[in-house]
C-alpha cells in the first residue's frame, strides 16, 4: 500500500515539475498577449507577467487553464466572463488551437463571430451568451466536430439558423434563444443523435412542427424543446409523440392551431407542456389529466371548449447560471 502511495506522489510531483518547467507554446503566448492588449482594465489588472500559463514565480492568468503537451504548455481553457469586456470578438482567440472550452459570456462583445472560429477543432464548449454580438451565426461553427455545448443566446444574431450546425455529432445543448433569427428551423438538426436541449425561443422563426420533425427518427435524445415566442404555425402533429424522451415542450406565444392530439399524452416522461397564447381549439384528451409525470399544462389564451382546465400552477421558467453548468 505504501509503495502505491509513494508511486502516486512521484507521479504528481513529476507532473507539477513538468508543468512548472515546460515552456508555453509561443503561439499561445502571442495570442493571449494580443487578447490582453485588446481587453479592458478589469481583465488586464489580473493578467500579470508575460506568460499566461505562469512562469514559476507568477501564477497562470486568471481564467486561463493550461496543460502540458510534450515539452510545451498549451492553453486549453479560456474563461473570461462577467467582466464587462467591451468591443469586437477578439480574433486572436482563434489562434488558441488547443482550446477545449471558450467562455466569454455576460460581457459587452459586439460585431460578428469571425469565421476563423472554425479553426478551434478541439473545442467542446462555446459560451458567448449575454453579449451584444451581431450579424449571422457563422456556418464555420459546423466545423467544430467535438462541440457538445453551444450557447449563443441573448445576443442580436440575425439571419437563418445555419444547417451546418447539424454537422456537430457530439452536440448536446443548443441555446439560440433571444436573438433576431428568421426563417425555418433546419429539420437537419433532428439528425443530431445526442441533442438533449434545443432552445430557439424569442426569435422571428416561421414554419411548422411537422416540417421540423419530417425526417424519420428525428431528435432521438431530445428532452427539452423550446419553440416559444416565434411565428410558428400549423398544428401539433401526432408524430411528435415519436420523440419519446421529451420532458419539456414549450410552444407558448406562436400561431399554432387545431386540436391537441391524443398521442402526445403518451410521451412517457412529459412533465411540462406549455400551449398558452396560440389558437388551439377543441378539447384536451382525458389522458393528459391522468399522465403520471405531467406536472404543468398551461392553456390560457386559446380557443378551447368550456371545461378545459390547466394542470398545475403556471410559473415563468426562470433561467439561472446553474442551468448552464457543464
Amino acid at each position: 500500500m505504501a509503495s502505491r502511495c509513494e508511486l502516486l506522489l512521484i507521479c504528481v510531483f513529476s507532473l507539477l515539475f513538468a508543468l512548472a518547467h515546460s515552456k508555453t507554446l509561443k503561439r499561445d503566448v502571442k495570442a493571449l498577449n494580443e487578447i490582453k492588449a485588446s481587453l479592458g482594465w478589469r481583465v488586464v489588472y489580473s493578467w500579470v507577467g508575460d506568460d499566461p500559463c505562469g512562469d514559476g514565480d507568477l501564477p497562470p492568468w486568471s481564467g486561463v487553464t493550461c496543460s502540458t503537451q510534450g515539452d510545451y504548455r498549451v492553453v486549453t481553457e479560456l474563461e473570461v466572463y462577467a467582466v464587462s469586456i467591451v468591443g469586437p470578438f477578439p480574433i486572436a482567440v482563434t489562434n488558441l488551437l488547443d482550446l477545449t472550452r471558450l467562455d466569454l459570456h455576460n460581457n459587452k462583445l459586439t460585431g460578428p463571430i469571425p469565421p476563423q472560429i472554425g479553426r478551434l477543432k478541439r473545442l467542446k464548449v462555446l459560451n458567448l451568451r449575454w453579449n451584444k454580438l451581431q450579424d449571422v451565426i457563422p456556418p464555420e461553427i459546423g466545423e467544430l466536430k467535438r462541440l457538445t455545448h453551444l450557447y449563443l443566446s441573448f445576443n442580436s444574431f440575425k439571419g437563418e439558423i445555419p444547417k451546418e450546425l447539424a454537422a456537430l455529432p457530439e452536440l448536446r445543448y443548443l441555446y439560440l434563444q433571444e436573438n433576431r433569427l428568421i426563417g425555418r428551423i433546419p429539420a437537419e438538426l433532428g439528425t443530431l443523435q445526442n441533442l438533449r436541449h434545443l432552445d430557439v425561443g424569442n426569435n422571428h422563426l416561421v414554419g411548422t412542427i411537422r416540417e421540423l420533425i419530417r425526417f424519420d427518427g428525428s431528435f432521438p435524445s431530445l428532452r427539452n424543446l423550446y419553440l416559444n415566442n416565434n411565428y410558428l404555425s400549423g398544428g401539433i402533429p401526432a408524430q411528435l409523440s415519436n420523440l419519446t424522451n421529451l420532458e419539456i415542450v414549450y410552444l407558448s406565444y406562436n400561431k399554432f392551431i387545431g386540436n391537441i392530439p391524443f398521442a402526445i399524452a403518451h410521451i412517457p416522461k412529459l412533465t411540462y407542456l406549455y400551449l398558452d397564447h396560440n389558437q388551439f381549439s377543441g378539447r384536451i384528451p382525458d389522458a393528459f389529466y391522468k399522465h403520471p409525470f405531467l406536472k404543468e399544462m398551461y392553456i390560457e389564451g386559446n380557443m378551447f371548449k368550456a371545461g378545459v382546465n390547466p394542470i398545475g400552477t403556471h410559473k415563468v421558467l426562470e433561467v439561472s447560471d446553474a442551468d448552464f453548468a457543464v
